[in-house]
């Protein structure tokens, strides 16, 4: 993480409340969380970039893979996973990322300094967030590559979920072109 600012490690063992409901404004290019004290505007690129998948963290300490060329990046799909996630499809075929309503919570929390250190990690690295025009085209599916594993059918379904969150609450999320 950035030196320059201190960015709280994520705790899955700290409870979030889910949202009580989720919005994706395809032509912002963000999704919106709706709770009690107020909204939440992730864009896309961010939650791509922070996919809490093995692709993007690894399986261990050091192994983090640094997303680059996800400007543009959009979501296509979202499913709800149990009670307590949803999984987002990606325009580039990552479908592998499964986000808590707790890591949600955290990266809204900490926005602005995520995506610093992102930024700041992409310059060290003298990467880019804009697609490389010469790179071949993004497979239609995607999981972790040291599994081999592909997005399932289901990945692919239209971008609309909804579902109960466990706690007497119910979720709904839509696509929304605004």
């Amino acid at each position: 993480m950035s030196a320059q600012t201190h960015i709280p490690e994520y705790n899955s063992n700290t409870p979030a409340q889910p949202p009580s409901s989720i919005v994706v404004h395809s032509q912002s290019q963000v999704l919106e969380l709706g709770y009690d004290a107020g909204a939440a505007r992730l864009p896309f690129e961010f939650l791509r970039v922070y996919s809490p998948s093995a692709e993007v963290v690894g399986h261990g300490p050091g192994q983090e893979v640094l997303q680059v060329g996800k400007r543009g990046v959009t979501i296509t799909g979202l499913e709800p996973v149990g009670l307590y996630a949803v999984k987002p499809t990606f325009s580039d075929g990552h479908a592998s990322g499964i986000f808590s309503w707790g890591y949600l919570r955290w990266l809204a929390d900490h926005q602005a300094a995520l995506w610093q250190d992102y930024l700041d990690r992409l310059a060290a690295a003298g990467a880019s967030r804009d697609p490389d025009p010469k790179a071949a085209p993004t497979p239609s599916a995607s999981g972790c590559a040291s599994h081999g594993k592909s997005a399932s059918p289901a990945a692919q379904a239209p971008a609309s979920a909804s579902g109960s969150t466990g706690n007497g609450k119910t979720f709904t999320a839509k696509i929304e072109s605004i």
